[in-house]
């Protein structure tokens, strides 16, 4: 007799927290379809306890609310990258549960609404960039990669916004991975007029551009073929690291941008920029010696190092002047490395040259 009082006694728990957490779904969603999407989540992250032991099809309308809320969060840019990496949790939990109860409520809707995020998204990390928010576009950019790793582009704009916004651990982070994934960016960009902003924008695909364009919200579609970026891509990375005072990297990576372009003029002007660094961070540490024996010593050994290094810089920007004769960074550096070397010939040979 215990026994089936304690069992009915758990079965009406149940089904008043089945209750329960109905009531809080369709609170939820009336906040929601009045546009308070910040106490709708509240509502639902309150009742998420409730959800365990509901049905599946209870659980699909709950995740695909909460996914919802997510969504429009995420789209009104608010904390956008984080709350567009939840939404999409919440949608594949849908796929999860829908595929287990064989009933499928939501399904096609949660697929529409994932592409359509992942297009709000990518165009929320373009305005960024456009804005000079480069940080929060990276941000936004990674977490498209994340979301769909086969739409690489993304993880490559995540990396040239770190780079602008002076990020480096980001960048190198970002870059090493497009390395590791063999990324050549080589490939076509869909961009049409916004009829309203009368600024182009990028499409993720023909057919979405298609889209817009019939919709009557776009024209004057073009068409752009991209090269491949692995010069670059190695470059900037090899940029981060120099930024990072990781020369011996930096050197190694520019030396394999050379490889694969002979004739990159920013691998050369980087590579003397890189020694003059070199050369800078010794003379601070010299600077910062005092005038014992050991340290005498230690100076007359680190300033011939200076030099050897300052003359190092020479083959680089002598590059640079075959490729680029008037180039004027290379021109002025070459100059003031002669100059604080005593290279009085060289340095007026030049002087008369220009």
């Amino acid at each position: 007799m215990k026994e089936n009082i304690k069992v009915l006694s758990c079965l009406l728990l149940m089904g008043i927290g089945a209750f329960a957490q109905k009531d809080k779904i369709k609170e939820a969603q009336s906040l929601f379809d009045k546009g308070n999407s910040q106490d709708a989540l509240a509502v639902l992250t309150k009742t998420e306890y409730l959800i365990l032991n509901a049905s599946d099809e209870d659980k699909s309308d709950y995740y695909f609310l909460k996914g919802n809320v997510l969504k429009d969060l995420a789209v009104k840019n608010i904390d956008a990258a984080n709350n567009f990496t939840l939404a999409s949790q919440s949608y594949q939990d849908v796929f999860l549960y829908e595929n287990e109860s064989g009933k499928f409520k939501w399904t096609i809707k949660a697929s529409m609404a994932l592409k359509d995020m992942k297009a709000s998204l990518v165009n929320g990390a373009m305005a960024d960039f456009k804005a000079e928010k480069y940080k929060e576009s990276a941000e936004k950019s990674y977490k498209v990669y994340l979301f769909d790793k086969k739409d690489t582009i993304n993880l490559y704009n995540a990396a040239s916004s770190s780079l602008n916004a002076k990020d480096f651990n980001a960048a190198v982070t970002y870059y090493e991975l497009l390395k590791k994934i063999n990324y050549s960016g080589k490939g076509v960009l869909y961009y049409a007029t916004n009829k309203k902003t009368k600024e182009e924008d990028l499409f993720i695909s023909p057919k979405a551009r298609e889209s817009a364009i019939q919709q009557g919200l776009y024209e004057k579609p073009r068409t752009e073929s991209v090269p491949s970026k692995r010069t670059e891509v190695n470059n900037n990375l090899a940029y981060a690291y120099l930024e990072k005072k990781d020369y011996a990297r930096a050197e190694s990576i520019y030396n394999y941008v050379l490889e694969l372009d002979p004739n990159y003029v920013d691998a050369y002007i980087n590579l003397a920029y890189l020694k003059l660094q070199m050369k800078k961070d010794l003379a601070d540490e010299i600077a910062s010696l005092g005038t014992t024996p050991a340290e005498m010593k230690k100076y007359d050994k680190l300033n011939a190092q200076k030099d050897d290094i300052i003359r190092s810089a020479i083959p680089y920007l002598k590059k640079v002047l075959v490729l680029e004769p008037k180039n004027p960074d290379a021109t002025k550096t070459l100059l003031g490395v002669y100059r604080s070397l005593d290279m009085n010939a060289e340095y007026n040979a030049l002087k008369a040259g220009m």
